[in-house]
């Protein structure tokens, strides 16, 4: 008898992650599988949903709608940023990614959408803000 994945329930997939457009974004191919526990918010909510119900060795495609995966666009994530925070070498690149620490010390990567005389606009959504995504998921094993 197969057991069927719940809320509570540590879980072990394989997964491929598609755009629209069909380009895969993340992937566990070649990898070891994805394992979390249900409930815990360790993966984005509608992926989590997706394998609720699911049995041991099925395979399923979940399609998620962007508030389901990593929310919409927020304009306010949008930020100028004076060039002064940057070291002095730093030869920005519009579309490029970078990384630094906030403050208080946690670690946020924000996107370079354009440059000023003085400063940068970052995009600090996640990369896949505003996109839906489809999951191809393999339930692997229910524990």
């Amino acid at each position: 008898m197969s057991t069927t994945a719940q809320e509570g329930n540590m879980v072990t997939v394989h997964y491929t992650g598609t755009l629209n457009d069909g380009n895969t974004f993340d992937s566990s191919e070649g990898r070891d599988p994805l394992q979390f526990q249900i409930g815990n918010g360790q993966v984005i909510p509608g992926f989590e949903n997706g394998i609720i119900g699911m049995s041991e060795g099925e395979v399923k495609t979940i399609h998620l709608a962007s508030d389901q995966a990593y929310g919409e666009v927020n304009p306010e994530a949008l930020q100028e940023v004076p060039k002064s925070r940057f070291p002095d070498d730093f030869a920005p690149v519009i579309g490029e990614t970078v990384s630094g620490q906030t403050g208080d010390g946690r670690g946020f990567q924000a996107k370079i959408i354009s440059e000023q005389d003085d400063s940068l606009t970052l995009d600090f959504n996640h990369p896949l803000a505003g996109q839906d995504l489809t999951f191809k998921v393999e339930l692997v094993s229910v524990a």
